[in-house]
């Protein structure tokens, strides 16, 4: 079967229903053929969503080391004020101590004063 070709060819918009040339009429993304006029492109959102994963590895991953170099001494105390309020301080011997992880060796501490009387 042979088909009209050339200067002379119409066709029927399918949009609009005007005539048109074969030759300037366009193929929408739906399959309509359409006049030059009535040409829409498909719109970005009409294509499926490229689905991405966040990465979850690392590059070049280094096990956990806990350095127990140069981590000092960090001592608390519990002076008492002029009223006699007791505030606790916590001062670090080392500058770069604060923020790391320590572990107890030694805990001392007192109540405070304690008066009985029998009688």
């Amino acid at each position: 079967m042979s088909y009209s070709t050339g200067k002379h060819a119409y066709g029927i918009c399918d949009i609009s229903g005007f005539r048109y040339k074969l030759n300037d009429m366009k193929k929408t993304w739906n399959g309509l053929l359409v006049g030059p006029d009535m040409y829409d492109p498909k719109h970005p959102q009409l294509r499926p969503r490229i689905k991405t994963t966040d990465p979850e590895a690392l590059l070049n991953p280094r096990p956990d080391v806990k350095s127990t170099i140069n981590l000092g001494t960090v001592r608390v105390s519990n002076p008492k004020n002029v009223n006699g309020v007791s505030s606790p301080v916590m001062y670090a011997l080392v500058s770069n101590t604060i923020g790391s992880s320590f572990s107890l060796s030694e805990v001392t501490g007192s109540v405070g004063e304690i008066s009985v009387v029998i009688s």
